[in-house]
């Protein structure tokens, strides 16, 4: 028998450095003071067994490194080592060695998986997950308390039973399966014995009515052939019809082309002489210029010489006039020499009456020369203070003058105005009566066509909406599709999210009022440049449900569980402990708090925002994020707008594109209607590709329709001519004259104001005028002793002035004459030169105007070729009119004929559509026909063809006449009937109303036959198949019934195996445990340590090796060694050990009993 030897722990739990506990010998009594690290070497022992870290005392792994517990690891890894002794003396060594988050295991020295370290402790006795060899504190009393199916669990562990559980399951359900195999099989044959049976009775009876069948298949034969070929008579007579009418119609297509060539020929004759007409315009047009030009040179050349005629004849009179001035000049010379005298004595006279008066008003009060002086420059300060007053005066009293001829001309144009707009008015009276006219004659041709006119509009619109919107339908799904593309989430969406999204929607309709949604769906950032950051900081809770209470979300777990989905983040509301918002963080420069960037129209989503971002804060960059979350006076968790996230544990996590996938979901809403969208559009475009294909029926819609349209074309464009154009025209201009009404009525009371406005202003300023005036003579007035300047003006310096005046228009005078003395003496002189000069240029000019008038009568020869040719292309212009109002008349006329022929193609092409659809019923009818007997299995005999090839579509009368219908018609018609069966006196008739009596006696006996075949019980017409069916089944589940019975058999075996070896293994340990139990209860009771003690001695030289912590004296006096684990203090406690050999203090008869017991153990 092996046992453990020795236990090598390095930096475990409360054991510094490496230290060796034992040797350990048959019996070790664990001892030592409370806290000294007893209980360590038991978890040692699990830990190198394999035990759980759960089960040791930990949380995780590396708390079971020495001074881990207080923060403080002497070491990045810990180990335990056990020395296994066998019975051969070999030495086995299991060691279990920390490393970071796991733990290696070595066997011998050499790394192994856990899977072959557990293996070879198994081989030594110690099974790990059955706990064999370690009894922890208060195990016994747990197994104790134990419930029966408890209990037997364990029993299933400790044996190894229950690893034969999922076999024994699997072998119940195999062998209850074939079980319930073998008793449907025999149900079976059961069942198809007594079908066997019921299928020979029905057998017999199908012969019975199979022969009744037989005669009325005959008679339906003979009905069916007789209708087929009258049938087919009726069809051969409309063929030839339909033949003729189509030759009618070709011939009368080939007077439309012939009359449409007419046409076109006409036509182009009519554009040649058109544009031979706009060519000759061009011509005339040109040479109008020309005439302009050579009529401007001819006038100026006229002028030319006109003017140097009137130069000449003007220096020949000045010549007279020069004449005649000397000789005038000469008694003007005289004249002036008695005007000077006479001056003289007028100045003399005018004195002596100016001395007179001035006598006569000395009273008055007269100016002195000073005062005379100091007015003058008083008037003349005055005029440079109010020079801009008077200058703006003048302006305005120009302007007023402008704007009251204006007024004037206004007042004339508005009569004008109201003239024609009253003459227009009554045009456009004239023009609605006429558009009223056309449209109730237009009115009164549509009603005959309204139904086909409204069914052909509403097919048309129908199909050109169809087309429409299949363009439209194309362009905004190809828009959507390449905006799904740009989104990278198109037909992306695996099956997880869908999922995930049905799961929700359950959810939702289960607690409608308490689910609310996920968060990424309820909030969302005020800036799509917030993405990245909110996405970081939401983490794991951006999925997360929202839920109204803890209870809803247990409620929802437990669906999600019993559905098997996958797990779900829940937020609970009443649940969440938020964290306080710390109102200083928003005074942070180049910060903002998260909860401030996230927006929501849910206002209880605020609590759950809060408890998801706390005081997270948002900076623009990386290094401010840093700086502000680590360099504070406290630690703060920061996050950047790339996504680069600072927790207050000093860890940093980055960007990633995984990252900026994920913050697409913020667009998901928008995903999510553009994909609904687009299957809208998809489902939209295969309805309206149905809609296409009625072009068909709108053809033959619009060909019936052609013929009465045509009636309606020229009233049509009459009614559009005066209606948009002229009526038009004349509306019109009749806004126009109103609009011109109004401005000029506008502009007149404009005006009105402008001239009250300004009279006004030339008032105000005549009133500054005078008040400066006022203030510049002031003095002077009161000086002088008036009221005011304009006064003595008036009265005073205007009589002075006046005097002045006089003088010094004498003194003038008297100037004057002798200065014209003086020039008419040197004039004289002057004149005589002038006279010369102007003989030799009148001689001069008389050359001129000989080379003037040459030159004149040339321009005047060009002016008349020039009329003469545009009068020539006057004439041509006026022949060529009347060929094109010839032209016109021509071509109109042929378009009458070619409406007429169109009127009679239509009538022929309505009778032609009439016989083909008497046509296609009785193909129709025909087909139906061959189609009742192919489904009623009525044998026709066919020269031709095959009743297989018969489409088994039945065609109604309203059937649509597309390409499946003539595809079945073509195929048909080269199917030939073998009318060798039908009755001669059947097919030799020559009126209808023998064919129908005929048909309705054929009728009459067929319905007597049904009616025999129906009061006669209708069997099953596959009995004699059936009853070889039946037989065949018979047998086969005969066979499987033979099967399935051994099958189960053998299952029935390999479960009793199993079921067996399991039971085995489950009473073999629990009877081995049951006597035990049962031997050591009866040797000591519960209070009896030392005999506890004995009994653990003993078993333990005779069948185990036992390791106890104990601190009763009776129980570890006992022992054969004694482990002594003590505390010692330094930085803080570790553990110290102390081995006692027992053996050297033991009584006489445990010497003896050692001494026997020597053999069987080896000596440590």
């Amino acid at each position: 028998m092996g046992y453990l030897k020795l236990l090598l722990v390095e930096n475990f739990k409360s054991w510094r450095g490496q230290q060796c506990i034992g040797p350990f010998k048959k019996f070790t009594c664990v001892i030592g003071p409370n806290g000294s690290g007893k209980s360590n070497i038991m978890d040692a022992l699990s830990f190198v067994m394999g035990e759980k870290t759960s089960n040791l005392r930990v949380r995780h792994i590396q708390e079971l490194i020495h001074g881990a517990h207080v923060g403080k690891p002497v070491s990045s890894t810990g180990s335990v080592k056990m020395v296994y002794c066998e019975e051969s003396g070999e030495e086995k060594t299991f060691s279990r060695i920390i490393r970071g988050n796991g733990s290696e295991f070595l066997f011998n020295g050499t790394a192994v998986s856990r899977s072959a370290y557990t293996k070879e402790l198994k081989e030594i006795g110690i099974i790990a997950r059955a706990r064999n060899c370690l009894v922890f504190q208060g195990e016994v009393e747990s197994i104790a308390m134990k419930k029966p199916k408890e209990r037997t669990q364990l029993f299933e562990q400790i044996s190894n039973s229950g690893e034969l559980a999922a076999e024994y399951a699997e072998k119940k359900n195999v062998m209850q399966k074939a079980e319930e195999d073998a008793q449907f099989s025999y149900n079976k044959k059961k069942n198809v014995g007594a079908e066997r049976k019921r299928a020979k009775i029905e057998k017999d009876e199908a012969e019975c009515y199979q022969m009744l069948f037989e005669e009325l298949r005959v008679c339906r034969s003979q009905l069916q052939l007789f209708q087929l070929y009258h049938n087919e008579q009726k069809i051969s007579f409309f063929k030839d019809k339909l033949a003729a009418k189509v030759m009618s119609v070709d011939t009368k297509r080939i007077a439309i082309a012939n009359a449409e060539d007419t046409v076109k020929a006409r036509k182009k004759v009519l554009g040649k002489l058109s544009r031979d007409q706009q060519h000759i315009e061009k011509e005339m047009k040109s040479l109008e210029g020309l005439l302009n030009q050579k009529k401007s040179q001819y006038i100026k050349a006229k002028e030319r010489t006109s003017h140097q005629i009137n130069k000449v004849d003007m220096a020949k009179k000045a010549l007279k006039e020069y004449m005649k001035q000397q000789a005038k000049r000469e008694e003007n010379k005289k004249e002036l020499e008695g005007e000077l005298i006479d001056i003289d004595k007028a100045w003399r006279a005018f004195e002596k009456k100016t001395e007179a008066e001035t006598l006569q008003q000395e009273k008055d009060v007269l100016l002195e020369e000073s005062q005379l002086n100091k007015y003058k420059e008083l008037k003349e300060l005055m005029r440079k203070r109010v020079a801009m007053w008077i200058q703006q005066q003048e302006k305005l009293q120009w302007e007023q003058k402008a704007d009251q001829e204006k007024m004037s001309f206004d007042k004339r144009r508005q009569k004008e105005i109201e003239e024609n707009i009253k003459q227009v008015t009554e045009q456009i009276e004239d023009h609605k009566n006429r558009v009223q006219k056309l449209q109730d004659y237009i009115s009164s041709c549509s009603k005959s066509l309204l139904e086909k006119k409204q069914e052909e509009e509403m097919l048309t619109n129908e199909i050109e909406q169809s087309k429409q919107r299949i363009a439209e339908v194309n362009e905004e799904l190809n828009k959507i599709v390449g905006e799904l593309h740009n989104a990278k989430i198109d037909v992306y969406e695996g099956k997880r999210q869908q999922m995930r999204a049905e799961n929700l929607e359950s959810l939702k309709r289960l607690y409608p009022d308490y689910v609310f949604g996920r968060l990424v769906d309820l909030c969302h950032p005020i800036h799509k440049k917030y993405q990245l950051a909110v996405t970081k900081l939401f983490g794991k809770y951006m999925t997360a449900i929202i839920v109204a209470s803890e209870k809803v979300a247990r409620d929802c777990i437990r669906f999600l569980k019993e559905e098997r989905a996958e797990p779900e983040t829940f937020l609970p509301l009443d649940y969440l402990e938020v964290e306080p918002i710390s109102e200083q963080l928003r005074e942070i420069k180049g910060t903002k708090m998260m909860i401030d960037v996230i927006q929501t129209s849910f206002p209880p989503l605020k609590k759950v925002i809060q408890f998801v971002c706390g005081n997270g804060l948002i900076c623009e960059t990386v290094k401010e994020a840093r700086q502000i979350a680590f360099d504070g006076p406290r630690r703060l968790k920061t996050v950047a707008l790339d996504g680069t996230l600072f927790l207050k544990s000093g860890i940093i996590s980055g960007g990633s594109n995984y990252l900026k996938m994920k913050a697409r979901y913020w667009d998901e809403k928008e995903i999510n209607e553009l994909k609904e969208r687009k299957e809208n559009l998809i489902n939209e475009l295969k309805s309206l590709l149905k809609i296409q294909r009625k072009e068909t029926d709108l053809k033959q819609l619009q060909a019936q329709c052609q013929g009465i349209q045509t009636r309606q074309k020229y009233s049509q464009s009459e009614l559009e001519l005066t209606e948009k154009k002229r009526l038009s025209s004349f509306t019109t201009e009749k806004s126009k004259l109103e609009s011109e009404l109004v401005n000029i009525q506008s502009q007149h009371a404009m005006l009105n104001e402008g001239v009250s406005q300004r009279a006004r202003k030339i008032d105000e300023l005549q009133r500054k005028i005078n008040e400066e005036e006022d203030s510049v003579f002031l003095e002077f007035c009161e000086e002088i002793g008036v009221q005011n300047i304009r006064v003595y003006e008036k009265e005073h310096v205007q009589q002075q002035e006046e005097i002045d005046k006089k003088r010094f228009e004498f003194e003038n005078q008297k100037t004057r004459l002798g200065v014209q003395l003086e020039y008419i003496s040197s004039q004289l002189a002057k004149e005589v030169n002038k006279t010369n000069t102007l003989k030799e240029f009148i001689c001069k000019d008389d050359t001129e105007i000989v080379h003037l008038k040459k030159e004149e009568k040339n321009f005047l020869q060009m002016v008349d070729e020039v009329v003469a040719e545009l009068q020539q292309l006057r004439e041509s212009q006026n022949v060529n009119k009347t060929e094109v109002a010839e032209a016109q008349n021509q071509v109109e006329k042929s378009r009458t004929t070619l409406l007429a022929l169109n009127r009679e193609i239509g009538k022929l092409q309505k009778e032609a559509v009439a016989i083909e659809s008497l046509l296609e019923e009785k193909k129709l009818e025909r087909h139906n026909r061959l189609l009742e007997c192919k489904l009623c299995n009525l044998k026709i005999n066919l020269s031709m063809g095959h009743l297989d090839d018969i489409s088994e579509k039945e065609l109604g009368t309203g059937t649509e006449s597309t390409e499946v219908t003539a595809d079945i018609f073509e195929r048909e018609q080269a199917m030939q009937i073998d009318y060798t069966s039908l009755a001669e006196e059947l097919k030799d008739l020559q009126s209808d109303k023998e064919a129908e009596s005929h048909l309705a006696q054929l009728q009459q006996e067929v319905t007597s036959k049904e009616n025999v075949l129906l009061k006669t019980a209708a069997p099953n017409m596959r009995a004699l198949e059936r009853l070889q069916v039946a037989t065949d089944r018979f047998q086969e589940s005969a066979d499987a019934f033979e099967a399935c019975r051994k099958e189960a058999k053998l299952c029935r075996q390999a479960f009793e195996q199993v079921k067996k070896r399991r039971y085995d293994q489950f009473s073999q340990c629990f009877e081995h445990v049951s006597v035990a139990i049962d031997q050591i209860y009866k040797k000591f009771c519960r209070n009896n340590g030392a005999q506890v003690s004995s009994f653990i001695k003993q078993q333990s030289h005779e069948k185990f090796q036992i390791i106890v912590i104990s601190l009763k004296e009776e129980f570890y006096s006992k022992a054969d060694a004694l482990i002594g684990v003590c505390p010692q203090e330094d930085d803080f406690m570790f553990s110290r050990v102390l081995t006692l050999d027992l053996a050297l203090y033991l009584d006489s008869n445990e010497n003896e009993r050692q001494m026997k017991h020597k053999k069987s153990s080896v000596k440590i």
